[in-house]
């Protein structure tokens, strides 16, 4: 009777299983060289949205056209709006009376109106005269603040310039002296802009996972991955850490930019901001891999990335939109929203440097989803066909 053959010994699981999850990458690797669609999503999409909104996007106000109507020139008034002439926030027009002033307000070519009145000269030496006029265009009601501040602001410069070159006190009713933290340059590119990197990596992250493995079920290279010996968990890691490296070369990108193009200013560490976005790019990612275990087609997996990551990354976030002027309810569904802890933590690195107990709470936030998506999208994953 002969013997049946030894069975060959089984390779010891750990090796076998990093060699399976090795191959895997690999296979990414090669399907990421191949695929411009992944090198413009990681690469191309961070350089359009950074110059268009570097360059494009400015919540400053500047340059404001504004109507100067003088009743009857004066020494003084010829003086008040030659301060408008000289000042970056203003590009003053005369006309000749209210009227034409307001007619050009109506066309849009003018935001602000400037009356000086007849009794220019005699309202001054008047205690509590009030011899200019402000119109403003109240239909962008952010504008209008800002106008009249600086009107206001321009009125009271001159004010204590006069009294001064005449050699009287200006005994203002309120005495300030302004201070500007973090951002003293007043520069909306200095806080637009790290903002925007948190967008950007919201869709690296999502898009990235939750196309690529939706492209995989369309063409049904992800039924020959599930019969072969990669347990669930090792595909996951296998699609995740190839996306991984992909996303943090766009996170360099768009640091550099932000840095050396944009000259935002960089007070912490670099090795903070990396160590932060690596966690969220993890949340991100995560997020992805979610999606492509509900959607097996790229155009719904795009769809339901769009609506669940990058329009709440946009808009409640606290990118643009200050999170504390919310209603108490939006402010409590920012709180499931990933990027707002991430922006949080690029702002602070940023412009105020290293703040443990900003970026502590914020992390340790990133870590708990990062954890919840992850877990979810374990649970969901199975291999099966259906």
């Amino acid at each position: 009777m002969s013997e049946a053959p030894p069975t060959p010994a089984a390779a010891p699981s750990g090796g076998g299983a990093s060699m399976r999850l090795r191959g895997l990458m690999r296979k990414e690797f090669l399907q990421i060289m191949r695929d411009p669609s992944s090198i413009a999503i990681a690469f191309l999409m961070p350089l359009v949205l950074l110059l268009l909104f570097g360059y494009g996007v400015s919540l400053d106000a500047k340059n404001i056209p504004i109507a100067l109507v003088v009743e009857q020139p004066s020494a003084d008034t010829a003086s008040f709006t030659a301060s408008f002439q000289g000042s970056r926030y203003f590009r003053p027009s005369r006309y000749n009376d209210l009227q034409q002033a307001e007619a050009a307000m109506m066309a849009g070519r003018v935001d602000a109106i400037v009356v000086l009145r007849q009794d220019f000269e005699r309202q001054l030496q008047q205690a509590g005269g009030t011899p200019i006029q402000l119109i403003v265009n109240g239909v962008d009601a952010n504008t209008a603040r800002i106008v009249m501040g600086y009107v206001e602001g321009a009125w009271g410069t001159w004010l204590q310039q006069t009294a001064r070159l005449s050699g009287q006190s200006f005994d203002a009713p309120v005495s300030l002296t302004q201070r500007v933290w973090f951002n003293s340059e007043l520069e909306s590119r200095n806080y637009l802009v790290p903002g925007l990197i948190a967008v950007i990596m919201t869709l690296i992250g999502a898009l990235l996972t939750a196309m690529v493995m939706a492209r995989e079920w369309e063409r049904g290279t992800m039924e020959a991955l599930l019969v072969t010996p990669l347990a669930m968990r090792e595909v996951i890691l296998g699609k995740l850490l190839p996306y991984f490296i992909l996303g943090m070369g766009g996170l360099a990108l768009s640091v550099s930019m932000a840095i050396w193009l944009f000259e935002v200013p960089l007070r912490g560490s670099l090795w903070v901001l990396f160590v932060a976005s690596a966690l969220f790019l993890i949340t991100a990612l995560g997020m992805g891999l979610l999606i492509s275990t509900v959607a097996k087609n790229q155009f719904v997996a795009g769809q339901i990335a769009i609506i669940t990551t990058f329009l709440p990354a946009f808009l409640l976030s606290g990118f643009i939109f200050d999170i504390g002027s919310m209603p108490v309810v939006v402010q409590a569904i920012t709180h499931i929203v990933a990027a707002r802890y991430y922006v949080a933590i690029l702002q602070t690195v940023f412009l105020a440097g290293d703040v443990w107990s900003v970026i502590l709470p914020n992390a340790g936030a990133l870590v708990v989803l990062a954890a919840v998506f992850l877990g979810l999208t374990r649970r969901n994953a199975r291999k099966r066909l259906e």
